[in-house]
């Protein structure tokens, strides 16, 4: 069985993907460490998000076969790291999630991943495309969301161990135009899919909105 997740930056997507491949013995797949991995690799090439774009907002054919060629090179799943997680790190993979030809090889990757997950049994994808693009044929979609501010708040518990320069109302500014720019952008923009089914997660914890998400699964 295919599960897709989707919703918003620090809604707890990622921790409700997690918490079901442990309990339903499903290979797990972030689909948001791809993109920051590959920010990550360029990140230390030198590029950053002001450098890898001009002044047009355009990105060079050059700077785009080097990202092509990394990403052809990307073995699924990944690790997570720290240093996947910086504000940097996120700035910079929301400019590359938007290049086309990237998220052609990325969708590509997913799909045979999804298609053929190690453990045989199922799989889940979390992500901000997934019910939409990569697995709309999945039988089970979820769409997670909470307020902005509760968000902010727990993006600020994860980060403020990285880095002392945090500020929660930075993180909450940046959440914010993230999550315009998810919603507006040409290729694969964040949406809720009709069958999706939709949790709010602002005032519940990880158990009770894995809890609900089972009881939907099994009713």
């Amino acid at each position: 069985m295919k599960i897709a997740i989707d919703g918003t930056a620090a809604s707890g997507k990622g921790t409700l993907a997690k918490g079901l491949a442990k309990k339903l013995g499903y290979d797990y797949l972030d689909t948001g460490l791809l993109y920051r991995r590959l920010a990550l690799d360029i990140y230390k090439k030198g590029l950053t998000k002001f450098n890898l774009i001009n002044e047009r907002g355009i990105i060079s054919n050059a700077n785009i076969n080097m990202l092509a060629d990394i990403t052809l090179n990307l073995t699924l799943p990944l690790s997570d790291h720290p240093d996947l997680r910086k504000q940097e790190i996120s700035h910079l993979s929301a400019v590359i999630a938007s290049i086309p030809e990237i998220r052609e090889i990325l969708f590509k990757k997913q799909r045979m991943f999804a298609n053929k997950p190690p453990s045989k049994a199922g799989v889940i994808l979390d992500g901000r495309d997934i019910g939409s693009v990569i697995l709309p044929e999945a039988k089970i979609k979820f769409f997670i969301d909470a307020k902005p501010e509760i968000r902010a708040k727990r993006r600020y518990a994860e980060l403020k161990g990285l880095s002392a320069e945090v500020q929660e109302e930075t993180i909450l500014d940046d959440l914010i135009k993230r999550d315009k720019a998810d919603r507006t952008r040409h290729v694969a923009p964040l949406k809720q899919v009709p069958d999706a089914f939709f949790i709010d997660s602002s005032a519940l914890n990880a158990d009770e909105v894995l809890q609900i998400a089972l009881n939907y699964i099994n009713g």
